[in-house]
């Protein structure tokens, strides 16, 4: 799907910040507010706009942590499906967040979250590990995350946006 520019540009502001109200967006986009209302919907349709989320900190939640871990996989690609058919296969267990087709020294990058680095453990060595297509997994673990969709985390009281300078 071919973007207009004031498609593209709502994109834009929606992928910063899923809450801007309509009103405002369609002030920052300079059209009607149904005009803008009709463009979102039409995007929303066309899934181009996939899902509004929200960025949590969990380690300020006491009791939900958790682990997050980064998992390079080597994998045989199927004759006639390639990549897709494992991939697939993976991304359907629910401790897996993202799967990611990769150039390099592996072929998927694969993040997943759980309680714990056994419960993580577990799914290695116990689900991902024991697919047929899967060569070899090199497990990473966050330890500690500084910035996530470009959003800044831990600075205190301050605004967590980054801001460009001209």
């Amino acid at each position: 799907m071919t973007l207009s520019d004031k498609e593209l540009e709502i994109v834009k502001i929606l992928e910063k910040d899923a809450r801007t109200p309509m009103e405002v967006l369609a002030k920052m986009v300079e059209l009607p507010v149904e005009e803008t209302e009709r463009l979102v919907k039409k995007l929303e349709e066309a899934k181009v706009i996939v899902q509004y989320t929200a960025l949590v900190d969990w380690r300020k939640a006491d009791g939900h942590e958790g682990v997050t871990a980064m998992i390079d996989v080597k994998v045989t690609p199927k004759r006639g499906v390639g990549f897709d058919e494992v991939a697939e296969r993976i991304y359907r267990f629910p401790e897996v967040k993202s799967v990611y087709l990769m150039s390099g020294a592996y072929d998927l990058s694969v993040v997943i979250e759980g309680r714990s680095m056994a419960e993580v453990a577990h799914f290695v060595s116990e689900k991902l590990s024991t697919l047929d297509s899967v060569i070899s997994t090199t497990t990473h673990f966050i330890l500690k995350k500084y910035k996530h969709d470009g959003i800044v985390f831990d600075q205190g009281d301050q605004d967590r946006r980054i801001v460009v300078s001209p």
